[in-house]
């Protein structure tokens, strides 16, 4: 539970701003994740990237466990909207580690600034695709940093000349109030002043899921969310039978094993 609370604490300082003493902690927990997953991943395994090799499946390991899913903590931006939000006075960092980015997709306020730092040990040139982003190609030497603005409300795609790894956007939308990301099992708290918000939940620079309305209260200090915040769609009847049988024979293949 510490390591939990440390987490979430983390990401709450990376993008939020100070919290006032209003501020509720707003619990929840986003669901239907299981079919989120960055394109680059794909673009990985096309013959002419030759960018990346699967390995023989192991017979030891489930199908359903050799699925590439989406790293919550990293891809799936949490927003709490209102009519009109407002960027943060400091800039929001983006580290540059391993190859990718974390955040992957980040949605943020008009005229906030982004800090991109690079934690890799080789140089990184990222640059954002359209060309509309004001952000063209420049080298960031290790330990190197680099500021950017976004220029106005839209998706901004970003890549690196020297990473094809690296995929990732930033969204820049009016009515930004906070921004959070879950922990890999779907939990996430962000703290609100009293207020009515909606939760949307984005991933590659789209909207995901259906928008949750929340009305946030003077008090208790923390609020529990009653439903969850939906990344995506219900499963089906079928699918949910699907996974039962899995499970059962599973259960067959460790008894007659």
């Amino acid at each position: 539970m510490k390591t939990l609370g440390r987490v979430l604490l983390a990401s709450a300082l990376a993008i939020s701003p100070t919290s006032t003493a209003l501020a509720a902690k707003v619990k929840g927990k986003v669901v239907n994740t299981q079919d989120l997953l960055n394109p680059v991943w794909n673009e990985a395994k096309e013959p002419d990237s030759h960018r990346y090799t699967f390995r023989e499946p192991s017979p030891s390991v489930p199908p359903d466990l050799r699925v590439l899913r989406a790293h919550l903590p990293k891809e799936l931006c949490i927003v709490a909207l209102a009519e009109k939000g407002e960027a943060l006075k400091q800039p929001i960092r983006i580290k540059i580690e391993g190859g990718r980015t974390s955040a992957v997709t980040l949605v943020v306020a008009p005229g906030q600034e982004i800090k991109f730092e690079n934690h890799d040990p080789t140089q990184h040139a990222i640059y954002e695709v359209s060309g509309k982003g004001g952000l063209p190609e420049g080298t960031m030497a290790p330990d190197g940093t680099r500021s950017w603005t976004p220029p106005g409300p839209g998706k901004y795609e970003l890549r690196d000349k020297l990473s094809p790894s690296l995929r990732s956007w930033v969204v820049v939308d009016p009515g930004v109030v906070k921004a959070q990301f879950p922990t890999r099992a779907g939990d996430f708290v962000i703290e609100l002043d009293p207020g009515v918000y909606t939760l949307q939940a984005f991933f590659n620079g789209e909207k995901v899921g259906e928008a949750l309305p929340v009305e946030v209260k003077p008090a208790p200090e923390e609020q529990p969310l009653k439903d969850p915040l939906k990344a995506g769609p219900d499963k089906k009847k079928d699918d949910k039978k699907d996974d039962a049988d899995k499970k059962d024979e599973k259960k067959d293949e460790k008894a007659g094993g």
